[in-house]
């Protein structure tokens, strides 16, 4: 890849995980004005040219993943400003979920543990 061309999915990289994608557009709704807010995160990683034994050069890729979950939205109406989530029910199926799998790897083990003492 050139130097054009890794500047370039730099800067696409930075787009994605702007403060616009964490803010959303603001729109009226009535007398309200409403900012949707959304958690936003990312990772990527590089690749590496390097020369093989043989003398040939080996590539190795890279990567880029990233998230975004809605959280809520200001409303603001006046001089009030006030918070309003919209991910309350996920947070309780990810925990129920989170707890689910503890409960299985215990599960596990206490049978792994068992069946060792046969």
């Amino acid at each position: 890849m050139t130097e054009h061309g890794r500047q370039e999915l730099l800067n696409r990289v930075a787009e994605n995980l702007s403060v616009r994608r964490a803010f959303g557009t603001a729109y009226e709704k009535g007398e309200l004005l409403v900012v949707p807010v959304a958690l936003v995160a990312g990772g990527g990683g590089g690749g590496v040219k390097r020369a093989s034994e043989e003398g040939k050069p080996v590539d190795s890729g890279g990567g880029f993943g990233g998230l975004v979950l809605p959280m809520g939205a200001y409303v603001v109406k006046g001089d009030e400003v006030r918070w309003v989530p919209v991910w309350d029910m996920l947070l309780v199926v990810l925990a129920s979920l989170g707890v689910l799998r503890l409960f299985v790897r215990l599960r596990s083990r206490v049978r792994l543990s068992e069946s060792m003492n046969i």
